[in-house]
């Protein structure tokens, strides 16, 4: 699976359907590349389309079952490869990346939100 069809699963799973335009926005890709995207996803069963209960003419994208399966599967594979990882340090250095947990996780929330856009 490419990056940008991982990274999409994930924005999926964090904020909920989506339009296809504003997943190129977040994903920084065109629209035209993110349909296409949109579209193998699908027909690997790891999202589907649906009608937006508040506009009618709109088409959200979201996860399925075995789309949120696949994004947590990955997200545990990332825990346990850092918590790998993580035991190989001594003392001193882990010590030092907790009192830099407050702001890593600052700078996730900063990231997120700029992958995210503007709110509709």
């Amino acid at each position: 699976m490419s990056l940008t069809s991982a990274a999409t699963l994930a924005t999926l799973d964090r904020t909920g359907p989506r339009r296809i335009t504003d997943l190129a926005v977040a994903e920084g890709v065109t629209q035209p590349a993110m349909t296409v995207l949109v579209r193998v996803m699908e027909e690997s069963g790891l999202v589907e389309r649906k009608g937006d209960p508040s506009d009618k003419r709109v088409t959200l994208v979201c996860l399925t079952e075995a789309g949120a399966s696949y994004v947590r599967t990955r997200q545990r594979a990332g825990v346990d490869a850092y918590a790998r990882l993580i035991d190989e340090l001594t003392g001193d250095e882990v010590e030092a990346l907790a009192a830099a947990l407050p702001a890593l996780a600052h700078l996730a929330e900063l990231e997120s939100q700029e992958r995210e856009g503007p709110k509709r």
